[in-house]
C-alpha cells in the first residue's frame, strides 16, 4: 500500500504545480504548430499552395522573450521572396463564394470586408527566425475561433506595417498578438505537430508592436545569414535590395537612457534589444549598464542586454514602480526639509520615448540621471526644497529658532533659583526626524535574471 500510495501522491503535487493551482497566474495552453503540418481548420486549403514554409530553419536564441516588430533580424527572407501568395489570397476572400469566411476572417482584424484588399496590401511576407507565440484561428462552424499558438520558426507568415504577425501563410488563418505571460505556458505537441528539432523554450518570442509605422523590414537571410534584405513594407520580395549581415555595428552609450530610448538606438545601430529575466523592462526605466561595452562593434541583428535600475518592470521587487508615479501627498505641509522625494527610476522626461509621457511633471528625476541625455526634467520651483534648507509652508507664524526663556522674570529682590536660563535651549522640532527618505536606494540592485522554464513533451513553462 505504501508503494502505491507514495508515486500517486507525487503525482498529484506535480501535476498541481505544473497547472499552477494556488497561484494568481495561472499557466496558459499553447497549440504548437510546426512547419508543413495543415491546420485541422483552416481558413484556406492547405494544399493550394498559397504559402511556402522554410524546414530547415531553427530558432535562433534570444535575450527577452518579448521583442518589438521592428528588431533587426528578428524575421528571415531568402532570395526566393514567393512564400506567401498575397494575390491568391485576396482573390479567395473577395470571392463572393466566400463571403461568410471572408467576414469572420475580417472581424479578427477588425476590418470589413471592403477593406480586406487594402490590408493585404500593407502586408509583408517574411519567415520566422525563432519559435513564436501568437493568437491564432481557426475556421469552425462560420466563425473564427481563437487559440493561443506556438509557430515554429520557419514558418511563412505576413506581418503588419509595425510588425506584428498577421497570417499565417500556408492556410490564410488570421493571426493577433499573444496576450498571456510568455513564462508561463504549457505547449501541447498534438494533431501531428511532433515536438520539432531544435525546440528550446528560451527561443520562444511574443511580438509587440514597434512604435511607429515601418518603411522597411529589415531580415537575414535565411540561408545566408551573412546576407541582409530590406524588404519595403506591402512587397513581396520584387523590391529587395541586400546588405552586408557581417558589416559590424557599434554599440552606443546608452547609460542612462531610458529602456525605450536606448532600444530605439540600437534599432537604429542595427542591433537588438535584449534584457535579462522573464519580463520586458518598463519603457522610462533607467539603464545602467549595457552588455557587451559601448564601442563593441557585433554585426548586423545581435543582441545587445540592457540592465535597469531595481528590476524595471514594475513588480514589488524592484524600485522602478508602476508606469505612472504615484500621486503626491494631499497636504502643503507634508515635505520636511532635507527630505527629497523618493528616488525611482521612472521617466525624468526624455522626449520622444515611448513610455516616457506617463509620469506627471512633478515626478522628480531619478538620482543617477543628472547630466545625461534625456534627463531633462528637472522638478518645478513648487516641489519638495533641497536639503537643509527652510520650507516656508511649515506654518503661518514666524519662525521659532529663539525660545522664550524668563530672563524677563518679575523683579523681586530675591534672585531666581532655576529660571535664569530656558527649559530647553533649542525648540524640539529643529531637526526633522527623517533626513533622509526610506526610499533613496532600491530594494535590489539589478534586474531578475531568471529565464522562462518549461518542461516535458507537452511541454510547461512555469516560474
Amino acid at each position: 500500500m505504501h508503494r502505491i500510495t507514495v508515486p500517486v501522491i507525487f503525482s498529484l503535487l506535480l501535476t498541481l504545480l505544473l497547472s499552477g493551482c494556488g497561484k494568481g497566474n495561472p499557466l496558459t495552453v499553447v497549440k504548437a504548430a510546426a512547419v508543413g503540418v495543415p491546420s485541422l481548420a483552416p481558413f484556406f486549403a492547405e494544399n493550394s499552395g498559397l504559402g511556402r514554409d522554410a524546414a530547415t530553419v531553427r530558432s535562433q536564441p534570444v535575450r527577452g522573450s518579448l521583442q518589438q516588430g521592428d528588431t533587426p533580424g528578428l524575421y528571415g527572407g531568402s532570395k526566393q521572396p514567393t512564400i506567401c501568395d498575397v494575390a491568391g489570397l485576396e482573390r479567395f476572400l473577395t470571392d463572393p463564394r466566400n463571403h461568410r469566411k471572408a467576414q469572420a476572417w475580417a472581424d479578427v482584424l477588425h476590418i470589413g470586408t471592403d477593406g480586406i484588399p487594402e490590408y493585404l496590401d500593407r502586408l509583408t511576407p517574411v519567415l520566422l527566425r525563432h519559435d513564436t507565440l501568437v493568437r491564432n484561428h481557426d475556421y469552425k462552424k462560420e466563425k473564427a475561433v481563437p487559440y493561443n499558438s506556438l509557430l515554429q520558426a520557419g514558418i511563412a507568415i505576413l506581418v503588419d506595417e509595425q510588425g506584428l504577425p498577421a497570417v499565417k501563410c500556408s492556410c490564410g488563418n488570421p493571426l493577433r498578438p499573444f496576450e498571456g505571460d510568455t513564462g508561463r505556458i504549457s505547449v501541447r505537441f498534438e494533431d501531428g505537430n511532433k515536438k520539432w528539432a531544435g525546440y528550446e523554450p528560451e527561443s520562444v518570442v511574443a511580438v509587440k508592436p514597434a512604435p511607429r509605422k515601418l518603411e522597411r523590414v529589415a531580415l537575414v537571410d535565411v540561408q545566408e545569414p551573412s546576407r541582409g534584405i530590406n524588404r519595403p513594407v506591402g512587397t513581396t520580395g520584387e523590391k529587395d535590395t541586400a546588405f552586408d549581415a557581417k558589416k559590424r555595428r557599434t554599440v552606443p552609450d546608452l547609460t542612462g537612457r531610458t529602456f525605450a530610448r536606448a532600444s530605439r538606438e540600437l534599432i537604429e545601430a542595427g542591433l537588438a534589444a535584449g534584457y535579462a529575466g522573464q519580463r520586458a523592462p518598463l519603457g522610462d526605466a533607467r539603464v545602467t549598464a549595457i552588455d557587451p561595452p559601448a564601442g563593441t562593434e557585433l554585426p548586423f541583428g545581435r543582441y545587445v542586454t540592457l540592465t535597469v535600475a531595481g528590476d524595471g518592470t514594475g513588480g514589488s521587487g524592484g524600485a522602478s514602480g508602476p508606469t505612472t508615479a504615484p500621486p503626491p501627498p494631499s497636504g502643503p505641509h507634508v515635505s520636511s526639509p532635507g527630505t527629497p522625494p523618493p528616488s525611482s527610476s521612472g521617466p525624468s522626461g526624455s522626449a520622444g520615448s515611448p513610455g516616457s509621457s506617463s509620469a506627471p511633471p512633478s515626478s522628480a528625476p531619478p538620482s543617477s540621471a543628472g547630466g545625461r541625455p534625456g534627463a531633462s526634467s528637472a522638478p518645478p520651483s513648487s516641489s519638495a526644497p533641497a536639503p537643509g534648507s527652510s520650507s516656508p509652508d511649515r506654518g503661518s507664524g514666524p519662525p521659532t529658532a529663539t525660545p522664550k526663556t524668563s530672563s524677563a522674570a518679575p523683579p523681586p529682590p530675591p534672585p531666581p533659583s532655576t529660571t535664569g536660563a530656558p527649559a530647553s535651549s533649542a525648540p524640539a522640532t529643529s531637526a526633522p526626524a527623517t533626513s533622509a527618505p526610506a526610499t533613496s536606494a532600491p530594494a535590489t540592485g539589478g534586474p531578475v535574471t531568471g529565464g522562462p522554464v518549461t518542461g516535458g513533451p507537452s511541454t510547461t513553462v512555469a516560474t
